[in-house]
């Protein structure tokens, strides 16, 4: 008897622990329904690069190129003297693989393409070389060389299973929503100085790696930095970038900064001295020029001082009409 009343016990201990966990696998299936799907763009992790094959290994040197640029085309460079000691993931975080993270997810399906910018179609190849001028303030590569077809190999590795002509999300530097005032340098410093000086120094100067080979923090600002030709010269683009990224480590699920300190660190850092790029070739249908490049002419009457900071809503209405 004492058997069978033992049994009845645990066999009701056991079906009311089972509606328990039944009820919580609800509770928690309901949970993850609930939850927004993070659907943006992640690139492949370079020790999945398939280096048992030649393919595999022009890969895995595209992407040594990408993170350590200035070890081989830099001032002291190994292979040739291309650009600035910066290195592409600088800019292009981790090897250009993080959610708006300036990430090259969207490259391989989207090029060739029609820019503005330069007035025709670009290849890859093209794209590629306009960083070096611009953002590594250096000079071309030839499209034949063994770096040229690396770096092309593994942002189409990087791309494999984008469909053509998409841009997934992520794969865009994420835009913030305009201020109703301009973005205030001085306001600016003031970030800088409590997040960002830590790293790049009280002279945006950045810091050398122990080797001082290459940028383990990048310059942002003097003749290391990039030139005010390149994309991130442009406040919109530096805004969003850092609101995502910066402070180093920062990710775009708990950004670190509001968005008026993005816009504001964004003014501060690009105000200051940097070198200058040639530009008079870009652009040659001013219509197109977005609404915060710095430089006129411009199809409007708005001065450069509020194409540069803003405020610039004002702006876009005019361009809308």
């Amino acid at each position: 008897m004492l058997f069978i009343i033992i049994g009845i016990v645990i066999c009701s201990e056991s079906i009311s622990g089972y509606k328990v966990r039944k009820q919580q696998d609800k509770v928690f299936a309901q949970y993850l329904a609930a939850e927004p799907v993070d659907t943006v763009w992640r690139g492949w992790n370079k020790y999945e690069i398939p280096t048992y094959s030649d393919s595999g290994k022009l890969i895995w040197y595209g992407h040594e190129l990408i993170a350590n640029t200035s070890y081989y085309l830099g001032p002291k460079g190994v292979v040739a003297q291309k650009s600035n000691g910066m290195n592409c993931q600088n800019c292009h975080l981790d090897g250009g693989i993080i959610p708006f993270g300036n990430n090259f997810g969207k490259v391989y399906a989207t090029y060739p393409q029609f820019r503005a910018r330069n007035n025709g179609m670009q290849s890859i190849y093209d794209r590629v070389n306009d960083c070096f001028e611009r953002s590594l303030n250096g000079t071309k590569m030839d499209t034949a060389t063994h770096e040229m077809q690396a770096i092309y190999a593994y942002m189409k590795w990087l791309g494999d299973g984008v469909p053509k002509g998409e841009a997934e999300e992520g794969t865009s530097i994420m835009k913030l929503k305009y201020l109703d005032r301009a973005a205030n340098p001085v306001l600016g410093s003031e970030i800088y100085i409590a997040k960002c000086q830590n790293c790049h120094g009280d002279k945006g100067e950045g810091q050398l790696n122990f080797e001082k080979s290459s940028y383990s923090y990048p310059p942002l600002w003097g003749e290391h930095s990039y030139n005010d030709g390149a994309g991130l010269y442009r406040i919109s683009s530096f805004a969003g970038f850092v609101k995502n990224n910066m402070p180093f480590g920062t990710d775009y699920h708990d950004p670190k900064l509001t968005d008026e300190e993005a816009w504001d660190v964004a003014a501060f850092v690009n105000s200051q001295s940097r070198p200058h790029k040639e530009q008079r070739e870009d652009w040659k249908n001013i219509g197109q020029k977005p609404i915060d490049f710095p430089y006129g002419p411009y199809v409007d009457s708005f001065i450069e001082q509020q194409h540069k900071f803003g405020p610039f809503t004002a702006i876009k209405d005019f361009k809308k009409q």
